[in-house]
């Protein structure tokens, strides 16, 4: 590993994620909620941006002017070749943080984002990172945040710190991360073989090690082979950003915002007896066994009154990004599943159900003479965004400004999707960030912008685009051999795109311009 690298995986790339937390629009609700002012967001800076598929889609949906760095050098040239095809103007950089907090031709910003870098690097560089939001974060400014946090990971981090051990001790020079990681995971199988009594101690470790096993290498990598790991408490995090004048705002998780679908009733009563809201917030993660966080912090907290609470809350506009009918009102939390109440419900996702975006006042005002309460519907968003059912919708109009970058964007992903499945978000201008978009609807997507009308085209165009790649589809765990069977599945497919998806994509306005859709032929399926 190279010196540059400090300790960090290079040899293997990032997973190509989309984070919806980072998305501006969303800070909004989750302020509303907490009845907290939010800033007016011009400038935005995403460190550690990994292969920069989130900043580039906030970048291209929004009036938001983003800046960023990731000093992986891979991650930088793939997330500034993004930058450039959507000209979205995004400032993308593959310098260290030292380097990148050092600049002097950066403004000032009204967000600053981290996900999950926090928990990978050295105690150096969070130093780095907090002095650069005490100089950089405007009075008002968002700070968001996520990390491992503890104590969720109290059982699993000695499996971690054995399994990091095992890759630098026990592994042949030269060996690739993917091959230590299989040799790593294989040695802690054998070990666990043993019946250890750390094993017999913390019976859910042996589900923890399948789990690893089944993820994706490249997370594995960057997730439990770093050389700087460490899961922070609350209360630590909160004594590192005091340092910044910034105090907790809220969770960026909306379903953690509604305490019933996590708690009992007794253990929020035993919260709410806590005074002090950093021990409260420490106290909350033991009963939920938190292991992961992702938070809103702010500088210069600033308290809405109750009539201005209500008034923020009832401007902002969602919209529905999922087809009506597949939208489940059970909702998995750490006590089980949670079954929403249908008769408030169904009621608003009845009204959302044309995928076009409406405001919470005109939700309530369609639903007055049903009993359904503002507190309900209030509840209700947030329960619904924070399953990706809904999404935030920017101010009626201001999607316009943005339509152009977030197309060529979008192309840029659909070209990419014709040889991989990496990327499975797009941009949407209609609500700042990314829409959930998988290989097989982005290429429908390009078919659809070719003015093909039939699901036989559609399944024609990528089983075209499949076979010269020899890739064959696997359904139920089998891979379907012929030709015939491939384009049946295909063609289901395109059928549920076209019936179900097309009208979602229609009311958010990501139909591409025809005129615009790139030509495919044989030769580039070859990519």
């Amino acid at each position: 590993m190279s010196d540059w690298a400090s300790g960090y995986v290079t040899d293997i790339g990032y997973t190509f994620g989309y984070y919806a937390e980072i998305n501006p629009l969303r800070v909004h609700l989750a302020f509303g909620h907490a009845g907290l002012v939010s800033p007016r967001f011009d400038e935005a800076c995403e460190l550690g941006f990994g292969q920069g598929i989130s900043v580039n889609i906030h970048a291209a949906a929004s009036t938001c002017q983003w800046s960023g760095t990731d000093f992986n050098p891979s991650h930088a040239g793939f997330a500034r070749e993004m930058a450039a095809a959507s000209t979205a103007g995004a400032r993308l950089y593959d310098q260290s943080f030292l380097d990148f907090c050092r600049r002097d031709d950066l403004p000032d910003f009204d967000y600053i984002a981290l996900h999950g870098i926090w928990s990978w690097v050295s105690d150096e560089n969070r130093t780095i990172i907090v002095d650069f939001i005490r100089r950089k974060l405007k009075i008002g400014g968002v700070l968001y945040i996520s990390y491992n946090t503890q104590p969720g990971w109290a059982a699993a981090a000695p499996l971690r710190d054995l399994m990091t051990q095992h890759a630098e001790v026990l592994s042949a020079p030269g060996q690739g991360i993917v091959e230590r990681i299989e040799k790593t995971i294989d040695f802690v199988e054998r070990l666990m073989a043993t019946n250890p009594m750390y094993a017999q101690s913390n019976k859910g470790i042996i589900n923890t090690i399948k789990q690893i096993k089944n993820l994706d290498k490249n997370y594995v990598a960057h997730e439990y082979f770093n050389r700087d790991w460490l899961p922070m408490s609350f209360a630590r995090m909160s004594e590192f950003l005091s340092e910044a004048k910034l105090s907790f705002a809220c969770s960026a998780n909306m379903l953690e915002s509604v305490d019933a679908l996590h708690l009992t009733a007794e253990q929020s009563a035993f919260l709410a007896a806590i005074p002090d809201a950093t021990f409260r917030q420490t106290t909350r993660d033991f009963m939920v066994n938190q292991q992961f966080r992702r938070d809103y912090w702010v500088r210069g907290a600033r308290k809405l009154n109750a009539v201005e609470q209500i008034e923020r809350l009832r401007q902002l506009r969602f919209v529905l990004v999922r087809p009506r009918g597949d939208v489940s009102l059970t909702i998995k939390s750490n006590l089980g599943e949670c079954a929403m109440q249908e008769n408030v419900y169904a009621p608003i996702l009845d009204v959302l159900a044309d995928h076009k975006p409406q405001s919470l006042g005109q939700i309530e005002r369609q639903l007055a003479n049903q009993g359904i309460t503002f507190d309900q519907i209030r509840q209700a968003v947030l329960v619904l965004t924070g399953s990706g059912a809904l999404c935030p919708a920017c101010e009626d109009g201001a999607a316009d400004t943005t339509r152009q970058t977030s197309a060529k964007l979008n192309r840029f992903i659909g070209t990419k999707a014709r040889g991989s499945a990496d990327i499975q978000y797009v941009a949407c201008p209609l609500t700042g960030g990314g829409i959930n978009l998988g290989r097989f609807q982005q290429l429908f997507l390009l078919a659809h912008g070719q003015m093909m009308n039939h699901a036989s085209e559609y399944a024609r165009f990528v089983w075209d685009i499949l076979s010269a790649q020899g890739q064959r589809i696997v359904k139920d765990g089998k891979t379907l051999a012929t030709m015939e069977d491939n384009i049946t599945e295909i063609t289901a497919q395109a059928e549920y795109f076209l019936t179900k998806t097309l009208p979602i994509l229609r009311g958010l306005g990501l139909l591409p311009d025809p005129m615009m859709a790139p030509h495919i032929d044989d030769s580039t399926a070859q990519l």
